[in-house]
């Protein structure tokens, strides 16, 4: 890690444990349009892709579709946010980058990532925030995770790129960024952590 110049996140799953959140929020269009709650698969889904390709997905196959996209855009996020819990040690770990380290988020969240940073106070400590609204393919393409790197004008092997999903792990393969898999051993990854203060001992050994 002697040439890391950039950290990246990505933000469900690594920044905050945001299930509980995703989870009633989908449930609540499910409901508004008499459909049954998420099962786990669903929420699996829910948790890693795009709100569209989310709505898309729970509502395959089914007539109301263009209606519940319709409504996804109608109901705010906001009331939900509070549910999402900050991960322990995020605010020391970035605290502990800035300001040797470039700081990125590249996430599939839409026009929600804004007030989840301003929610919880982390907005100052991020140089670049990519969503899925600034750029025309999502993850698992790679496109975000290059921008980051054209923004600071970075190769990619001078950036981490820290992800807990298959989604990340193929972005990141794609991007030639090396992963750093969070919570998750079964990804295939350069390092494989449970809490950011091992990363922090990664970057302090190099």
């Amino acid at each position: 890690m002697e040439q890391i110049r950039v950290v990246i996140f990505d933000c469900d799953g690594v920044m905050f444990d945001s299930r509980r959140a995703n989870e009633a929020y989908y449930n609540h269009i499910l409901a508004q349009f008499g459909k049954p709650q998420m099962n786990s698969e669903e929420c699996d889904y829910v948790h890693m892709n795009t709100a569209e390709q989310s709505v898309a997905y729970l509502f395959r196959n089914d007539p109301k579709l263009k209606d519940a996209l319709a409504y996804r855009h109608r109901v705010s996020y906001l009331p939900f946010i509070p549910s999402m819990e900050m991960e322990p040690y995020l605010k020391d770990f970035l605290q502990y980058l800035r300001p040797a380290f470039r700081t990125a988020i590249s996430t599939n969240r839409s026009d929600t990532m804004g007030p989840v940073l301003a929610e919880h106070g982390l907005e100052e400590y991020f140089d670049i925030v990519v969503s899925c609204l600034d750029v025309k393919h999502p993850k698992p393409d790679p496109e975000s995770l290059i921008k980051i790197l054209d923004h600071f004008g970075l190769s990619p092997h001078q950036a981490i790129y820290i992800g807990d999903s298959e989604i990340d792990e193929s972005a990141a393969k794609a991007a030639g960024i090396p992963l750093v898999a969070y919570k998750n051993s079964a990804l295939s990854a350069a390092y494989h952590v449970t809490h950011f203060k091992e990363i922090e001992d990664l970057l302090e050994e190099n």
